[in-house]
Parts: C-alpha cells; structure tokens; sequence
C-alpha cells in the first residue's frame, strides 16, 4: 500500500528541515488568539484568581507548542512524536486547562460525572490509537481536528471530574489504578505489536533513523511508560493522603 496524503501539519519534517517545519495556519493562529483573549478577559474580570490564570496560559502555551511549533510537523513524520503529542495534549494541556477553569460545580462531584468522563476518554484514546481511525485522522483535515479536539475535550472532561473529587480519595485512586491499567496495557499491544500497523508513516521514520517497527515499538514505550506517569502520581500521592489520613483517625 502506498501513501501519499500530506498531513494538516504539512509535509513531514526532517532532520535538516526541523527547524523551519513551523504551522502558520490562519485559523489556527486566529484560534489561539482568540483562546488568549478570552484568557485576559477572565483575568480581567477576576484578577485575584491568579492561580487559575496561569493554569490557563500554561495550557495555552502547551497548545502553541503542539500545533505550532516545528513539533507538529515532526508528529507527521514518526508515530513516536504523535504519541507524544497525544501525551502532552490530555496529561499536561488537559489538566492545566481544567484546573484553570471555574470552580466545580455540583453535578460534576457526581460518581456517574467521573465514570462517564473517564469511560468517554478512555473510548476516545483508544479508537484514534486503532491503525483505521489514525490513518483517517492523518490523511484528513477534518479528521485530523476531530481527533485532537475528542482527545482533548474528553480529557479535560475528565480531568475536572477527577479534580471534583478531591476529597474522596477512594474514588480517585479506583479510576486512576484502571486509568493506568489501559494505558499500560495499549503501550503494550503497540510496543509489542509483530508487525508495522500505522501506515502514514511508511515513508517518513527513515530520515530519523528508525524504521517504521522501531519507531511504533518507541511509541508504545512512551504510551507505557511516561503516558502513565501523570496519572501514576496522582495515584500514589491519592494513596499517601488516604493512609495519612486514616493515621489521624486512628
């Protein structure tokens, strides 16, 4: 099967190109300007929040860097960067977006809130990890957009309910353990996979060094170990706190 669909990040960068392999879509940049000013608006509106401010200009900064930067063009070419793409969109835009907005309301303390966030993320990672739907995503415009606006809606969905549930570390600590199970478990399956499943790639991994098996067996690696590390942290920080303060009662 050949391949020839150029990627919304453009055609993928190389090592010599790395540098000039910038994103200077119009939409895009209109989007984030006008994600900035809303930010400042928010500010502006309420200045002594400044804590969920900089959460949110942290988040933005993040996005920059995915969609803009020459990392965007690089994630054409190796599978490896897209996973790390999709790491850094849910495990670190994800949360400081969340976070940087307003405060939980009721319904999002809710269990089914929590368990139909993470079920929904979980489903969403997943289903753009398959060979099928990531070379649509890859091949598309809209697909492309579709992918990373559902991976990180879903994620900063989950993220405020986890956040909601500060003080039932029980709940939190159930949905992280299966969090970092699937994680693990889909590293796994790409790492260990026999053969090269991503075929947008079969051009593009050569120029880096690695060929199309090396480079899926870098991104499970990266799915399954530092994919996992976020949500492993909160785990085990969860877990101090609850036998911290089961200490006190006793």
């Amino acid at each position: 099967m050949s391949w020839s669909a150029i990627p919304y990040c453009g055609p993928a960068a190389t090592p010599g190109g790395f540098w000039a392999a910038w994103n200077p879509d119009p939409p895009l940049l209109l989007a984030l300007a006008a994600l900035a000013g809303l930010i400042a608006l928010r500010h502006a509106v309420r200045p002594d929040d400044t804590g969920r401010t900089l959460s949110l200009n942290g988040g933005w900064v993040v996005l920059f860097v995915l969609f803009v930067s020459p990392l965007c063009a690089m994630s054409a070419a190796l599978f490896s960067a897209r996973v790390a793409n999709h790491i850094m969109l849910v495990a670190l835009a994800a949360p400081l977006l969340a976070w940087g907005l307003a405060r939980a309301r009721t319904f999002e303390r809710s269990a089914p809130f929590l368990m139909g966030a993470a079920g929904a993320h979980v489903l969403v990672f997943w289903v753009w990890h398959a060979p099928a739907p990531y070379a649509f995503a890859m091949s598309d415009d809209g697909g492309y957009w579709l992918m990373q606006l559902s991976l990180l809606g879903t994620a900063v969905w989950f993220w405020r309910a986890l956040m909601a549930r500060r003080d039932q570390p029980v709940t939190r600590m159930t949905v992280l353990t299966g969090f970092v199970a699937q994680m693990g478990l889909l590293g796994a399956l790409i790492a260990f996979a026999p053969e090269a499943l991503y075929d947008p790639h079969m051009l593009t991994t050569t120029a880096w060094g690695l060929t199309r098996l090396e480079d899926q067996q870098l991104a499970g690696l990266l799915m399954w170990v530092p994919g996992m590390l976020p949500y492993l942290a909160l785990l085990l920080a969860g877990f101090a706190r609850w036998i911290g303060e089961a200490d006190q009662r006793a």
